[in-house]
């Protein structure tokens, strides 16, 4: 909505520029090239003048800008750096000219010495395209070439521009014949087209004027002073630099003179006036404009007062009127300024902007006196700048930036608050005349689609007006919230309204003005077109509020706010009689602003919990609301929307609201007892069932495209339901939930084929998608989906390329630089996600009990799909066939024994990979056969990537200790030898070195704390409370003697702790019924070569500490089968777990432990949580392998017997609280390794240095005293979690 196509309306500001742009001919670009040959060897008088009509030309074409500086320097500084300002720079002929010139000149130079440096940099003399750019420029400004280029144009130029100065004098004495010849042609576009082209003089528009010609001209001026002298002056004035007219000693009078003229009723007059104006406006600095500004503002201000002005909003308004049509010419004059003069003011004093902004706002605020007879119908300057600038970006612009935000709010809050108060009441007038229509059951007019007939209008009628000036309201408001200081300025008092309008109450009015806003036709849903409809502008304004931070976003996080956007979701829900236009459009707005609240950490809270948190006691929060809506959406059970063709789109939009709700932890806690996933699930299967009875479409037209249509609506429908359960998969009590589905393969299908077609590539996404595949790779359900989707082979090929052969697309120009990194970094995504990926029940399902292949030959064509197959081709090399077959052995056998170290860190995964396939043993023997061959006796090891790579692994994999016990080797030389310091070895045991000094069997003394600990255990007659008693006293001693708590004292405090547990029945997990099993059958049974190969390690630490004897070996594995007999009784008995977890194998561990630590990191620790998050890696991973392993390899065993007292003494729930504490203590190095991207690797393969579980006691403490009657209920709730 703006000024209709008037060709009198447009601004002179913004007319066409064209006349000034290079209109060169053919012909003479010709003859510029031909003047190449001759300018060495003769200049004639035809070269000259050439030469002489393209730099005038140049100089025509910049002539505004030239004359526009206020000084020389300024003037040759503009044009130094014309390249960078002229976007026709590159079209004059002149330079054209120079360009040809100096190619010819100084080309053959380049070429040559581009030549010599292609051979020097294949020889690696020079390496690098900067530093060729820098070597041939300099051997080009060397040259002799160069050198008598420089000169012969100097010479040349020299005599153009002195023929050129002599000219100028000619044209000076023609300036009078020139300024009576332009009094005579009434030009229609003086400003733009002053500048001539021809070639009789460059300065022929000009007239330089002294002091007592300005002051003869300004007397001239006056109004006084007869029409035709006037018009004679004002024709002067104009071809005259403005420069020199606003500096002049008589600018106050002229420009009062200007002002008082504007108003003079020849039309022509006042149009000279602005296109002075205008002129002034884009060649002139800001420090001079503001002058003509804040003239032009107060004649308009003059004028809307004066006697002259009647016109009333009630009247409409005729553009085409040529008073209406001049005042919005010097309207749409002002906000053409307005919205340049930001880009500059920033530059000059602030007293320069703020007279500007004064001036403006002075203007903008007039209104007739109340006493006035046509004040309520007064049709205000407001009302035109909205005809000019409907979106207010003149107001966009003023404070978008501090520097002038801060002087625009000073000023309305001082002195200008009617123009908030104006702009409040229109919005709030629109909304009652909207609110009383709707209730009435009548049509709305919708202006914003009026204007979009064929048939060219140039009247708008009264409420036409009012509702433009309505549209700029809600603009300026809806960019007046976004600032604090813009917030300020509210509670605002209205004439007609006792109670004052806050910036909560403008924000409901916002959201109320979506659902009451005229309807429009429902095609506009499947594509919005631009329009100024009061819904489409709310949403923008919406839309940047929840984009914000700060204080737009606690403008808008309220419950006040929130209850307005539920409103009809609310009344849908309840049955209530709605008065909404349109109300699917309505839904969809909803949805929308509640997923953008929703996605950010404090709009979630906000829609979780409430502004202050409410009690399960108060009314339910906008999450309760928002899932039981979508519920009724999926089952088809609001009567109101039954049958609507967009069902499907509202459906898709409110999953979208709860999905941006359970992809998080917290928000998933909360929608678990809706159940949601299940009818998400439902929904699913029906439309699957439906996509598959699609008929095959017939050889009719018709019918072909109508079931074409269907078909792909039900597979669009049915791709959203699979894409919100698949989001179920980011926490893991959601994969847990996802599992229990049976939609895993297809979410995981789903998954692939949108990363294949590359729907998601934005970098948000590709996190997501990380997150998800990580979350997956904990359970061997979904594993074994990613392995069967194709996902897995797609990873292995890609990685492949890039390691090996490349991709087949590429064009080689060059050899590919050899890797400094062990990881190149092209392939280092890969492998994080391979990292990420082999978990140990991902590595179990991908390769329990499958072979190697050790192929006697391997095509180079052959490329691996499988992880067996990294295995067989980048770890265990083991043949020449395998090495031979690999184009870059080092680095690809490198990047395999990287990820073998990873992996091994999980000791499960070492186990399998150990008794499968020997990969000790491999490693042993590929150091034998890295030796020196002498004949004097055995060789010494050769030193290379590889060993040390090797001899890192195999120290790694045949030593368990924590950071103090076992010493790892480090993959670099000694800084100060340049050596190898670590001892190389190609047969076990493990050289000695790599063990921290033997600890001495420990010796606890006695300690009083720790005897009242035992004396109380072994008290037959316990107190009451005992076990609180206990738990007070265990934790004192733990704080401030935590290394009396160990050895044989601390197995007899929690052998007694246990056994006391056990006789209550509500402190047992396992049944206490009587466990039977002869010892003779126990020892009958055998261990697996897992088992065995673990309780061999296990023996072999333990006596590393002293703690086991030499025939612990065999006592180990009678426990161990006496406990796998007990659980198969117990589970023969009874069911503990879940189906989910029996079934699909996911670990308490994972669905609940591990989940509650990525909820509890969230609030704790945000940053350690975004770091998590931009790492693609999850706490949850990390924490699964710490705690399955029981940190072996991360602590010490003094505190790895810590944690286990801690676990038992002070309850389950501690286990959360030291992952927390762990997470706590390595918040600065998982910052710098997520900065270094390589978090997980960190995290999987560095023990936990300087932690003890004692230091972080009082911390943990404060944990359980905020989150433990939550985490507790989750953890009893174990076996009922039957999902």
């Amino acid at each position: 909505m703006g000024c209709p196509e008037n060709p009198g309306c447009r601004p002179a500001l913004v007319r066409s520029r064209s006349a000034r742009r290079g209109r060169g001919s053919r012909a003479a670009r010709v003859q510029g090239a031909a003047l190449l040959g001759s300018l060495m060897s003769h200049f004639t008088s035809e070269d000259e003048a050439l030469l002489q009509s393209m730099l005038r030309q140049l100089l025509q074409s910049v002539k505004e800008k030239i004359t526009g500086a206020p000084s020389a320097e300024c003037a040759e500084e503009i044009l130094l750096h014309l390249e960078e300002t002229d976007e026709n720079f590159h079209n004059y002929e002149f330079v054209k000219y120079l360009r040809q010139y100096i190619k010819n000149t100084v080309g053959p130079v380049i070429e040559e010495e581009t030549e010599k440096c292609t051979s020097a940099q294949s020889q690696g003399e020079i390496s690098g395209y900067d530093t060729l750019v820098q070597h041939l420029t300099k051997k080009a400004r060397e040259s002799k070439e160069y050198r008598e280029m420089i000169h012969a144009l100097k010479n040349v130029m020299m005599v153009v521009v002195e023929s050129l100065i002599n000219k100028f004098e000619e044209d000076r004495m023609h300036d009078k014949e020139l300024a009576s010849k332009a009094k005579k042609e009434r030009q229609s576009d003086y400003y733009t087209d002053n500048c001539s082209d021809s070639d009789s003089s460059f300065n022929q528009s000009y007239a330089f004027m002294s002091q007592e010609q300005l002051q003869l001209l300004t007397e001239k001026l006056d109004p006084s002073q007869p029409k035709e002298v006037r018009q004679e002056a004002l024709q002067t004035l104009c071809l005259a630099p403005a420069s020199d007219i606003l500096n002049c000693e008589s600018w106050p009078s002229l420009s009062k003179h200007l002002t008082i003229s504007l108003a003079d009723p020849d039309a022509t007059f006042s149009e000279k006036i602005l296109r002075f104006y205008a002129k002034t406006f884009s060649s002139s600095p800001f420090n001079m404009t503001k002058e003509v500004y804040t003239s032009l503002a107060r004649h308009l201000e003059l004028y809307f007062l004066s006697e002259e002005y009647s016109l009333h909003i009630s009247a409409g308004l005729d553009v085409s009127n040529s008073d209406v049509n001049r005042l919005l010419k010097k309207v749409r004059l002002l906000n053409e300024y307005q919205k340049e003069a930001p880009s500059s003011w920033i530059r000059h004093p602030e007293k320069y902007m703020e007279e500007v902004v004064e001036s403006t706002l002075s203007l903008l605020s007039l209104k007739h006196k109340p006493n006035h007879p046509a004040s309520p119908d007064f049709l205000s300057p407001m009302h035109f700048l909205a005809l000019l600038d409907i979106k207010a970006v003149w107001f966009k612009k003023w404070t978008h930036a501090y520097y002038s935000r801060r002087v625009v709010f000073r000023l309305l809050e001082r002195k200008y608050r009617s123009l908030i108060n104006a702009a409040v009441q229109q919005c709030l007038d629109y909304f009652e005349f909207c609110k009383a229509a709707v209730n009435k059951n009548s049509k709305v007019d919708d202006f914003s689609q009026q204007q979009c007939s064929d048939t060219q209008d140039f009247s708008y009628t009264g409420p036409e007006l009012q509702y433009i000036y309505f549209v700029h309201s809600l603009c300026l408001l809806g960019r007046l919230l976004i600032y604090k200081e813009g917030q300020n300025l509210f509670p605002v008092q209205l004439k007609n309204k006792k109670a004052t309008v806050s910036r909560t109450d403008v924000l409901v009015l916002f959201v109320q003005l979506i659902y009451s806003s005229p309807s429009y036709p429902k095609t506009a849903l499947a594509a919005h077109t631009e329009n100024y409809s009061p819904e489409s502008l709310v949403m923008e304004i919406l839309q940047v509020f929840c984009d914000q931070t700060g204080c737009a976003a606690e403008c808008l996080y309220t419950d006040t706010v929130i209850d307005a956007l539920l409103h009809p979701v609310q009344s849908l829900l309840n049955g209530t009689e709605v008065y909404i236009n349109c109300l699917e459009t309505t839904l969809l707005d909803v949805a929308d602003i509640l997923a953008r609240i929703a996605a950010s950490g404090d709009g979630l809270s906000l829609l979780l919990y409430g502004e202050n948190e409410k009690n399960a006691k108060d009314s339910p929060t906008a999450a309760h609301v928002l899932v039981q809506f979508t519920k009724k959406l999926l089952h088809d059970d609001i009567s109101l929307l039954s049958g609507s063709e967009f069902m499907p789109v509202v459906k898709g939009a409110f999953i979208f609201v709860c999905r941006q709700m359970y992809r998080t932890c917290e928000g998933l806690q909360m929608l678990i007892p809706y159940g949601l996933h299940e009818s998400i699930a439902e929904a699913w299967r029906k439309t699957s069932l439906l996509s598959e009875r699609v008929p095959t479409p017939v050889t009719d037209a018709d019918s072909s495209s109508s079931i074409s249509q269907e078909s792909k609506t039900s597979l669009l429908w049915e791709e959203t339901l699979l894409d919100a359960l698949l989001n179920f998969s980011t926490t893991p009590k959601g994969l847990f939930l996802l599992h229990s589905t049976d939609a895993m393969n297809d979410c995981v299908n789903f998954m692939f084929n949108s990363l294949s077609k590359k729907i998601q590539t934005n970098e948000y996404e590709d996190f997501g998608n990380r997150i998800i595949v990580t979350q997956m790779a904990t359970t061997p359900m979904a594993a074994v989906s990613l392995q069967n989707s194709g996902f897995i082979k797609a990873l292995v090929t890609e990685l492949w390329a890039l390691l090996e052969c490349g991709k087949d697309d590429l064009r080689i120009t060059q050899p590919k630089s050899t890797p400094v990194d062990p990881i190149d970094q092209s392939c280092q995504k890969s492998f994080l996600f391979l990292v990420n990926l082999l978990t140990y029940p991902a590595v179990f399902e991908l390769l329990s009990k499958r072979d190697i292949p050790n192929k006697p030959m391997y095509s180079f064509r052959e490329v691996p799909t499988d992880i067996i197959d990294i295995i067989d081709r980048l770890i265990i090399l083991n043949s020449e066939a395998k090495i031979h077959s690999l184009f870059n052995y080092e680095q690809s056998h490198i990047f395999g024994l990287r990820l073998l170290n990873v992996l091994c860190c999980e000791l499960n995964t070492l186990l399998l990979l150990e008794t499968q396939y020997k990969v000790s043993q491999v490693l042993l023997t590929a150091q034998e056969e890295n030796v020196t061959e002498t004949s004097e006796g055995p060789g010494v090891f050769i030193i290379d990537g590889l060993s040390v790579e090797r001899n890192h692994v195999l120290v790694r994999i045949n030593l368990i200790g924590g950071p103090q016990e076992r010493i790892l080797p480090l993959r670099e030389l000694d800084k100060d030898s340049g050596l190898y310091p670590w001892p190389m070895f190609s047969s076990l045991p493990v050289p000695k070195c790599y063990l921290a000094g033997i600890p001495r069997k420990s010796e606890f003394r006695q300690d009083k704390d720790v005897d009242k600990l035992l004396k109380l255990l072994r008290s037959p007659d316990k107190p009451t409370g005992w076990a609180e008693i206990y738990r007070k006293q265990f934790c004192k001693v733990m704080k401030t003697r935590p290394n009396s708590i160990g050895g044989p004292i601390l197995a007899e405090l929690i052998e007694k702790f246990v056994s006391h547990l056990s006789e209550s029945k509500t402190d047992c997990y396992f049944s206490t019924g009587s466990y039977k099993a002869m010892d003779a059958d126990v020892k009958k049974e055998n261990l697996s070569s897992v088992q065995q190969l673990g309780v061999e390690m296990t023996v072999r630490y333990g006596k590393y500490l002293n703690l086991l004897k030499e025939d612990a070996e065999n006592g180990l594995c009678f426990v161990l089968k006496n406990c796998e007999e007990f659980l198969k009784q117990q589970q023969r008995t009874v069911m503990h777990l879940p189906v989910t977890t029996v079934e699909y194998g996911i670990h308490p561990v994972y669905f609940c432990s591990a989940h509650h630590i990525e909820m509890l990191l969230k609030a704790e620790l945000p940053l350690v949580c975004s770091a998590f998050h931009m790492s693609g890696f999850t706490p949850s991973q990390i924490c699964l392998q710490w705690i399955t392993q029981c940190f072996w390899n991360y602590m010490d065993w003094s505190e790895i017997c810590h944690y286990i007292a801690i676990c038992i003494f002070l309850g389950p729930d501690y286990q959360i609280y030291i992952c927390i504490s762990l997470f706590r203590h390595l918040q600065q190095d998982i910052l710098k390794h997520t900065e270094a991207r390589d978090l997980q690797v960190f995290l999987k393969e560095e023990a936990l240095h300087g932690f003890r579980v004692s230091d972080y006691l009082d911390y943990m403490e404060s944990l359980e005293e905020l989150y433990r009657p939550m985490l507790l209920k989750d953890m009893k709730n174990i076996r009922t979690q039957n999902t």
